[in-house]
């Protein structure tokens, strides 16, 4: 019995660092300010034969209506109440959306903004996107219920109320994160409304949740709402099992807080990971592909299986957030390639890709101007479809990275290779490195000035394979370029400097 027990404690203490997804799926795709509607879709036609796991959505619950500047995608972020209605649909269509999706094999992580509600200037009345009467200045949130004793006015020591100095512990989990109404957590009714908020949206079939600003609670205030959620929903999940979560910690290093902190509640953001990622790509500060031979823990990031790792994300994408100038985005395609193909090939972490919108930047000063702006909409504030074009690229300024042809592949690549070793680095001293996983994948990179000629060891049976990259495997035929693979496992490899897509990936299920 006490082997029993023992068991037990530990399938729960692990039971959160596991994201859900269907066997044989490893990464997720953040659909960033996609609406219900369109996600539905998007699992059954795309996401589900592409061998995605799962979609982050944007938060589902009442926000704000911000039109001044007009409807900036952090209204999403400045919550009025955990009602299910938001510029991306209404509770109908979101029961939809995880129903379709968890039919088809594809789990839905939904972004909870539990630290706060709207900001403390958010003034009074109906403009909220379900309607619901607040008033920020008495702290009254009718819908929730939460009024004036809810939040820690009382306990933030700051002058002004908002967060001053991020070298004290007790004003970044106390006080205001720029104005927005922090809420009391260690109040158990506090945390009973948020734990009642995520369990609605547990018994409706999500498979975990992102939380938002954790750095800004105390870990045993989150702990202890954590603890009163339900276990997932058995109509798609097997009996006893606990929502994924993953926890958003900006720690760069230097600062009171650390990542580590927050292991005890589930996983944690890796925001080094693409900060790093994108200097080494940029080579910038005489940083070299050739230093990522012990990529991961080596590089002083937290241990692999408690990290969520990430090229880019909405906030970083758009200066906010961690990483600064060094992050690649969709607007650096060719390098931003390379950098999830990058992540996708090698095992650390569990790994999100991102899938954005276009808008119009405006730098003044080095800093975009028009960072505050929202999805693609209508006149009347509605958000626009995510349209689909004849070749399987999307319209209406939706970016989806997650459709172009190099990142989906590389999505296949990682559930291909799942679980097999990282093996056989090779790199030229520079910017040239090549990589296998087991018997199962091998990738090689040129991110030099000149072209790459050599032959590797891959470590991969003998036959002839599609690069995944150039093109694809489409039946007995190969659209990009082929490698072949003799009997001791050595292939050539030739790589422009000058390609559209300076590297090479091959895997099993690519043989021809």
């Amino acid at each position: 019995m006490k082997a029993l027990l023992l068991l037990v404690a530990v399938g729960l203490c692990w039971a959160q660092y596991n994201p859900n997804t269907k066997s044989g799926t490893t990464s997720i795709v953040h659909l960033f300010e996609w609406r219900w509607a369109d996600i539905a879709l998007e699992c059954e036609r795309y996401l589900a034969p592409n061998g995605y796991g799962g979609v982050q959505i944007s938060p589902p619950n009442e926000n704000i209506i911000v039109t001044n500047p007009w409807r900036p995608w952090w209204e999403r972020y400045q919550p009025i109440s955990y009602k299910l209605c938001t510029r991306s649909g209404n509770e109908n269509e979101f029961k939809d959306m995880v129903t379709r999706c968890n039919n088809v094999g594809v789990r839905i992580y939904v972004d909870a903004v539990v630290n706060h509600m709207c900001g403390s200037g958010g003034g009074s009345g109906n403009g909220a996107t379900c309607g619901s009467y607040f008033n920020a200045g008495t702290r009254d949130f009718s819908a929730v219920p939460y009024s004036a004793g809810d939040f820690n006015d009382g306990k933030c020591k700051t002058g002004s109320g908002e967060i001053e100095n991020y070298n004290d512990v007790n004003q970044v989990r106390d006080c205001r994160l720029v104005g927005l109404l922090d809420l009391a957590l260690e109040k158990d009714y506090v945390r009973s409304k948020v734990a009642e908020y995520m369990n609605n949206l547990i018994d409706i079939g999500v498979a975990g949740f992102r939380i938002d600003a954790a750095k800004h609670m105390w870990p045993g205030d989150m702990k202890a709402f954590l603890d009163k959620l339900k276990n997932l929903n058995t109509r798609w999940f097997s009996s006893g099992t606990r929502p994924f979560i993953y926890q958003e910690v900006i720690d760069l290093g230097g600062e009171a807080i650390k990542a580590s902190d927050y292991f005890g509640n589930g996983r944690v953001t890796e925001f080094k990971y693409g900060a790093k990622l994108g200097t080494v790509l940029r080579r910038w500060d005489g940083e070299k592909m050739a230093y990522l031979k012990n990529w991961g823990e080596g590089w002083g990031f937290m241990a692999s299986n408690r990290a969520l790792v990430f090229v880019d994300n909405h906030d970083n994408q758009r200066g906010h957030g961690a990483g600064g100038a060094s992050i690649l985005t969709f607007w650096d395609a060719r390098l931003y390639k390379m950098a999830v193909g990058f992540m996708l090939a090698h095992p650390y972490g569990f790994t999100r890709v991102m899938s954005s919108y276009r808008w119009t930047r405006n730098f003044q000063n080095g800093k975009d101007v028009n960072d505050w702006i929202g999805p693609p909409s209508n006149g009347d504030g509605s958000t626009k479809a995510v349209t689909i074009n004849a070749d399987s690229t999307c319209g209406n300024g939706w970016v989806c990275e997650h459709r172009w042809r190099q990142i989906r592949n590389m999505v296949i690549f990682r559930n291909v290779v799942d679980g097999q070793p990282f093996s056989n680095w090779w790199d030229n001293g520079s910017n040239q490195v090549a990589f296998g996983r087991g018997n199962r994948g091998f990738i090689v990179f040129n991110n030099d000035d000149g072209s790459l000629n050599v032959n590797l060891q891959t470590g991969l049976p003998a036959g002839t394979y599609c690069d995944v990259i150039s093109g694809q495997k489409e039946g007995n035929s190969c659209t990009g370029t082929k490698v072949s693979v003799g009997s001791n496992g050595i292939a050539n490899f030739q790589i422009s400097n000058q390609a559209e897509d300076p590297f090479i990936a091959i895997h099993v299920n690519a043989k021809l």
